[in-house]
């Protein structure tokens, strides 16, 4: 396939990639419905994904990942940086001097007998001027189908670079041999660079996540002037029509989605009020030349946690992974072919296949302590499927951010002293979960809250 860019920038860097990891192909992401189908059909045909119900879940794939390789690894992520201190309090450094020179020989050759698939990809929408475009090198069609999802890829990417310019993300990544020992995810915010390896879960391959979204972008905004936040971003309509935006930050597993796609109670529902979503994860946000603050959902979709996602707990979630949908790791119902998890209802599926592939009795596996669908699950669902979906999702502008008002602040001030121990206890409980170690900033100021909580 032709390229799909004249930078110069890109087209050197892409040829570079390809000495280092040698693939027998080279196919460049052009964004096409038709070039989608067939890498669709060809990971189908592999086993890499499984159909599900098509009447019932159209559009919707399963996927189980190896089973060292489910989540995060937090401990095998760094941000390189010439010195420590750039790399912020709560992150794993490494000289990047050092790091360039122990994962290089691991690219060497690594994408022998492989395709290699060139992913252009803007993180905002099409032409805003706070999108940032990157490029990720892959050898998994799944990282491909995913970042459909979740960015906006294809040769319309390009068009907030252009021709000459270098200000794009350079993400490499390669499955390996799925080693655990050996696993990298490594940052290199002077390089605008990105290098993953031995990892074939969302969180640490799709490179324009946390990867980019969060980690280099936040150096970006650092040195541009603008932020890069783990922030969910909601509009609330009042009874007359005016819509007001809000940023709000939580830590994983606390509540951000579920608290970007809230249905108002009953009794505000009636008077007229609305809530709709912007995004649930990330939010860049930058001053406008009018001096007010606007923010985008730099992400096209939702990459969210299955388990304890229902109808009562986020139907708006639900729903969005109704249609289109990547499914990760969750139980497979065998005789319809569609998917449960835990918390999904109070009717596991007999017949039923658990994450890991073995065929069970799901409530009597249950029952004996077992768990049908992995704890750190997901969906990868576009975010065109939420009900709630802010009309201004793309707007290229920006949203204009209202923030938090005195008055919540307060409230939050006055919050039982119980809840926020249960936050506390809950992202402790997060990273114990999935083996992550947290790290000794990050430790240090959970003590200190736990003490001041009593």
């Amino acid at each position: 396939m032709a390229n799909l860019t004249k930078n110069p920038n890109v087209l050197k860097w892409v040829e570079e990639m390809q000495a280092l990891t040698k693939p027998d192909k080279v196919v460049w992401v052009d964004g096409s419905d038709e070039q989608l189908k067939a890498l669709r059909d060809e990971a189908l045909a592999s086993g890499e994904i499984q159909l599900l119900n098509q009447e019932k879940l159209p559009g919707c794939v399963y996927h189980h990942t190896a089973v060292n390789d489910v989540a995060r690894v937090e401990d095998r992520t760094f941000i390189c940086t010439k010195t420590k201190e750039e790399a912020g309090p709560n992150n794993n450094w490494s000289d990047p001097n050092e790091m360039y020179a122990k994962l290089t020989p691991m690219f060497d050759g690594v994408m022998k007998g492989r395709t290699m698939y060139v992913i252009p990809y803007s993180m905002g929408p099409i032409g805003s001027p706070l999108a940032k475009v990157g490029v990720e090198l892959t050898d998994s069609i799944y990282v491909v189908l995913n970042m459909d999802i979740m960015t906006r890829i294809g040769v319309n990417a390009f068009k907030n670079l252009g021709d000459v310019s270098n200000d794009f993300v350079r993400g490499l990544h390669s499955k390996a041999d799925i080693d655990a020992e050996n696993r990298y995810i490594t940052h290199f915010p002077e390089d605008n660079t990105i290098w993953s390896i031995n990892s074939g879960y969302g969180g640490n391959v799709l490179l324009g996540k946390k990867c980019f979204a969060l980690r280099i972008a936040s150096y970006q905004g650092w040195k541009e002037g603008w932020m890069a936040e783990h922030m969910l971003i909601l509009g609330i309509e009042k009874p007359n029509g005016e819509v007001k935006y809000v940023t709000a930050a939580f830590p994983s597993a606390c509540g951000k989605t579920n608290l970007a796609m809230l249905i108002p109670p009953e009794g505000y529902s009636k008077k007229g009020y609305k809530v709709w979503t912007v995004g649930d994860d990330i939010a860049w946000l930058k001053k406008g030349e009018d001096g007010q603050l606007y923010a985008i959902n730099p992400e096209n979709g939702f990459f969210g946690v299955a388990p304890g996602t229902n109808v009562k707990s986020n139907f708006n979630a639900l729903e969005s992974t109704m249609k289109n949908t990547i499914f990760t790791n969750v139980a497979l119902n065998n005789d319809d072919m569609t998917v449960w998890w835990e918390g999904l209802d109070k009717n596991p599926p007999v017949n039923a296949t658990e994450w890991k592939g073995a065929k069970v009795n799901g409530p009597e596996y249950i029952a004996e302590g077992g768990k049908l669908a992995h704890p750190n699950s997901r969906f990868t669902a576009p975010a065109r499927n939420c009900p709630c979906i802010s009309k201004e999702f793309d707007n290229p502008k920006g949203l204009e951010e209202e923030g938090i008002t005195l008055d919540v602040v307060k409230e939050l001030l006055n919050v039982d002293k119980d809840l926020w121990k249960e936050d506390v206890k809950g992202i402790k409980e997060f990273y114990a979960k999935f083996g992550d170690r947290l790290p000794e900033e990050l430790k240090n100021q959970l003590a200190a809250l736990e003490e001041r909580l009593g």
